[in-house]
């Protein structure tokens, strides 16, 4: 049996796909951008005895990580179901 989405069964459907693609350009650009600027900031308080900055900018470092990693293995997730649910 193949089963497969039908994604052109919707009107302007590529038009969504455009947008979501451009959406997600944005958070990975903006996620690894906050991920240097955290680390920076890390670093510099860390040597400058300042631990409440360093302990927010860990915080905002492993944040920017964790969306970089969710935002970037999303569509690779999507495709493994997709495929996994051709295989039923």
């Amino acid at each position: 049996m193949d089963v497969f989405p039908d994604f052109d069964g919707l009107e302007g459907i590529g038009d969504l796909r455009e947008v979501i693609g451009a959406l997600l350009t944005f958070v990975l650009i903006i996620a690894v951008l906050m991920l240097i600027v955290c680390a920076i900031v890390w670093a510099l308080s860390t040597a400058n005895g300042h631990h409440a900055a360093a302990t927010r900018a860990r915080i905002g470092a492993w944040t920017a990580l964790g969306a970089a990693v969710l935002a970037g293995s999303g569509v690779a997730w999507l495709n493994w179901l997709i495929d996994l649910g051709q295989q039923l």
